[in-house]
């Protein structure tokens, strides 16, 4: 019997000579107060795991007895806000500080149950390393809805990865209601990049997507891709924006051809368009738009976007830059930016700056990505070579892009944050994060293939101490862990891509 997490666990030791813990039809799930919720929650992902087995009752008055599974809030610093202590014997005990920890321990418990609901004899005592562990959705480029979004959040959230960073708005689209400008969702969301009739989340919709998440613990980060990346925002104010610009890469024969003015654009080129600069409406524009994100979103960060910006002179960039992050700094949330935007020396104190380039910098990158530090910010890393969910895993993988080259499951877990910059080390890290952008997916079936495993990858670099400084956090220990969660991913329909550098565990 395996005993296998992902992330891997700060400690974990297993009793092999002990008999293992066994669902039954009267196993319940037990807690109380604050933790009750937790409790109701973890017997409903249970119960969906082992449905031909038992139905697991979330209970929160009964006394703990053999065979029950306990829940308990706990008073204990060294576990911090989402920590946890799991012990597994004769019945399974989950400790925490706070609800989160209770919910990280469950999604252990879940990956220790086999198929015929069997647990090892185990103790687990775990902390992550960093504060966000994210994923990222593209529902810009390809209008993902609702019930996708929410399939996606149970997925990641099962791998302990707490924040949720929605990609509202690019060329090929504008993807959320906005009250003060509503030809966004009028004019600018009905096409994308498959041809199709694209899509918006309403008001409602989005609270619902916030609410799901925090039933996980995950926050939602909202972006707005600005001042480039938005030639959908011309088709609705098109006094807002500038003519597009024509790269030397633009050809008629591009699928979706070249960027018109006041036409839907469904290529894939980047870097043509930009907001007016030097216009008040267009801050206005920004003004409004933040600041009823900001009302919508309870999480403590909007991310400005400032990527790829090459319709923007780099003088007006920069002007640009420190007023957007002043405007979202002004609704009381902490601004996030590509890591472009480093390129201004006049952040507002803690803005985060998103590294999205190689493992090993390209030139420039490094300069703007560490200015972030430099002005009292942090760092969220993104290394499109390590963890960007939608390069190609192999040059046979048929969804997907390889601007960065595959990046095989290997390479995806081969890098450490705190090793890309020299100086820069785990108290300047945020975080990370795994995009998946949508250029080549049209459903959850697609997201699932590109996004499993590597989004383990992800996980366990954000979760787990640094790679080699436990026996767990190796490749080969990785690739078996990975490797026995194969069952449980086929049991909740979660269409992985069985790659040949995981050891996967046959099902039963």
């Amino acid at each position: 019997m395996t005993a296998s997490i992902v992330p891997a666990p700060l400690a974990q030791t297993v009793d092999a000579t002990a008999s293992p813990f066994r669902f039954t039809a009267s196993t319940r799930v037990l807690a109380s107060g604050d933790a009750a919720a937790t409790a109701a929650l973890a017997a409903e992902q249970l119960s969906a795991q082992l449905p031909s087995l038992v139905t697991v009752a979330a209970d929160a008055d009964a006394d703990p007895t053999a065979g029950d599974i306990a829940l308990s809030l706990v008073n204990d610093p060294s576990l911090g806000a989402e920590g946890y202590r799991l012990a597994v014997d004769e019945g399974v005990r989950i400790a925490a500080s706070t609800p989160a920890g209770l919910f990280y321990g469950v999604q252990s418990l879940r990956q220790l149950t086999s198929v015929d609901g069997a647990v090892p004899a185990t103790t687990v005592a775990d902390v992550p390393r960093f504060e966000y562990r994210g994923v990222m959705l593209d529902v810009a480029r390809y209008f993902h809805g609702l019930d996708t979004v929410k399939a996606y959040i149970d997925r990641a959230s099962s791998l302990k990865l707490n924040v949720l960073h929605l990609h509202l708005s690019d060329d090929q689209g504008w993807r959320i209601e906005i009250d003060a400008y509503p030809r966004l969702t009028e004019l600018a969301s009905g096409s994308d990049m498959a041809g199709g009739s694209g899509g918006f989340f309403t008001k409602d919709d989005y609270r619902a997507i916030v609410a799901h998440a925090a039933t996980r613990h995950m926050v939602v980060v909202p972006e707005i891709d600005t001042p480039g990346h938005t030639h959908a925002v011309s088709l609705a104010y098109p006094e807002l924006s500038e003519e597009p610009v024509m790269l030397d890469e633009m050809s008629p024969s591009d699928p979706g051809g070249i960027p018109i003015s006041g036409a839907p654009y469904t290529g894939g080129t980047v870097g043509f368009s930009s907001l007016k600069i030097n216009e008040q409406a267009t801050y206005d524009f920004l003004t409004a738009v933040f600041t009823e994100l900001a009302e919508l979103t309870p999480g403590p960060y909007l991310h400005l976007g400032g990527d790829e910006a090459l319709g923007t002179a780099p003088a007006d960039f920069v002007k640009f830059i420190a007023r957007a992050a002043a405007i979202v700094a002004e609704t009381g949330k902490t601004p996030i930016a590509w890591h472009e935007a480093g390129a201004s020396s006049e952040l507002p104190p803690g803005t985060v700056g998103q590294y999205w380039n190689y493992r090993t910098p390209e030139a420039g990158h490094a300069a703007k990505a560490v200015s972030f530090v430099a002005q009292g910010g942090k760092l969220l890393f993104s290394p499109a070579d390590a963890i960007y969910l939608d390069m190609k895993y192999d040059d046979a993988t048929p969804l997907g892009l390889s601007w960065a080259g595959t990046v095989s499951v290997a390479q995806s877990y081969d890098w450490d944050p705190a090793k890309v910059f020299p100086g820069i080390g785990d108290a300047d890290i945020l975080g990370i994060e795994g995009p998946l952008w949508s250029e080549t997916l049209r459903s959850l079936a697609d997201i699932d293939a590109m996004a499993f495993p590597r989004i383990a990858s992800a996980a366990e670099t954000a979760w787990s101490p640094a790679a080699g400084t436990g026996e767990q956090r190796t490749w080969e220990s990785f690739r078996a862990r990975v490797g026995a969660l194969g069952p449980h991913w086929s049991v909740l329909g979660i269409g992985f891509t069985a790659r040949d550098d995981i050891a996967w565990t046959p099902s039963a």
